[in-house]
């Protein structure tokens, strides 16, 4: 997904190594997201967005991206096959030593369609689990076939959760699992430590939401528990994120109910913006059915904010329920409520959760320690396709 910035992340990992990286989106939006660099991006339509010098935006030119938004949406609906066959030609053209499809129910799903039709050698494909495309797709009907047949297909496998990695080899996976790190690649270490506020977290007066509501996500859940703590709110306001519009609609409820001011945090905030509000945070709520190890609990971790996550992700991989932070139920409002309650008044446990999460960070999450790591996945990769 170009416009993804977990993709210009894992690739900001690699660009600096010389290689010819290409970018064949799985979602047609005519977008590329503002942090990649060194990478040609191969999209239908190409609008007037500024990207970097260094990138070769490949794709019919149109005069703004809205437009191409709209038609790469269009070519999807009424010529489906027709992102398939152009994968297909410039796999033929470019004879990429390594395939690496990111996510699997839009680009893995190409990806199995394209390679069909390869002629010749087939290059190597790695295949990257994201959030539920194992743990929540791998039990439904509608997807277990296709999941089967790309899981049986590629040669490696990269998970951000090790809890996917036996479905997915009960669902067919017969190759060689590669080291599970999160899917957006590490964290600036230096630049957390600058951007996280002074003294105590428990003297901090933010709670952070993320906002996602649908077939995942359960923002309401977390604005109805905060609801519910009203008489321990005061002084405290909410700062929603990535909220969908049933939620922002919610959010203003909650507000002139509650008397506690919500902030809606734009949709396009940097990166480093989205640092500088999980260090003011005392708290950061992630509840969804299900998700990975997701970059809103990996950064308040580094930040210095209590995380409370809904178990259906795999955060007990990196946090301990009721000392680093709360594992909580998706859709039940009162245990949210209790977790919540509990981190805004005791004040020990989130500030040693802070320093224990801060380190967990420094071990696991430094980008000097995982870009190497992602480098040496390609390396190795690349020697074992040499040696087919």
């Amino acid at each position: 997904m170009a416009e993804s910035v977990h993709t210009a992340r894992w690739v900001s990992q690699i660009a600096d190594q010389g290689w010819d990286i290409h970018l064949f989106p799985s979602v047609n939006c005519g977008i590329v997201h503002p942090g990649l660099r060194n990478i040609t991006v191969h999209n239908m339509f190409r609008g007037r967005q500024t990207i970097d010098p260094s990138i070769r935006h490949k794709g019919i030119p149109v005069f703004n991206d809205d437009v191409a938004l709209a038609g790469g949406i269009a070519l999807e609906r009424f010529f489906p096959q027709l992102k398939v066959r152009k994968l297909r030609r410039l796999v033929h053209r470019i004879q990429p030593d390594i395939i690496h499809s990111m996510e699997i129910q839009h680009a893995g799903y190409l990806t199995l369609e394209a390679m069909k039709g390869i002629k010749g050698r087939i290059p190597t494909w790695i295949v990257t689990s994201w959030g539920s495309d194992i743990s929540l797709f791998g039990r439904l009907e509608a997807h277990k076939e296709r999941l089967r047949e790309v899981l049986s297909s590629c040669d490696y496998l990269c998970c951000d959760c090790r809890r996917d990695i036996s479905p997915a080899v009960s669902l067919g996976f017969k190759g060689v699992v590669l080291p599970v790190m999160p899917g957006g690649g590490g964290l600036d270490m230096e630049m957390c430590a600058r951007s996280r506020q002074p003294g105590r977290v428990s003297e901090r007066r933010i709670i952070m939401l993320k906002g996602y509501q649908g077939w995942s996500g359960r923002a309401l859940v977390g604005l109805r528990a905060l609801e519910r703590c009203a008489d321990v709110l005061k002084g405290f306001e909410v700062f929603l994120y990535s909220a969908s519009p049933e939620v922002l609609i919610a959010a203003e409820l909650f507000s002139e109910s509650t008397g506690v001011p919500v902030t809606i945090v734009p949709p396009l905030t940097s990166h480093s913006e989205m640092l500088v509000y999980y260090g003011k945070a005392r708290i950061s709520i992630g509840v969804s059915v299900s998700d990975g190890a997701t970059n809103s609990l990996l950064e308040s971790m580094a930040m210095g904010s209590f995380p409370i996550q809904s178990w259906t992700a795999c955060a007990d991989e990196w946090i301990e329920d009721g000392k680093t932070g709360l594992l909580v139920p998706p859709d039940d409002p009162d245990v949210v409520e209790k977790a919540i309650r509990r981190a805004l008044t005791d004040d020990e446990l989130v500030n040693v959760a802070a320093e224990s999460n801060y380190r967990m960070a420094q071990e696991r999450l430094d980008q000097s320690l995982l870009k190497p790591k992602a480098v040496n996945i390609y390396r190795y990769v690349a020697e074992h396709y040499a040696s087919r």
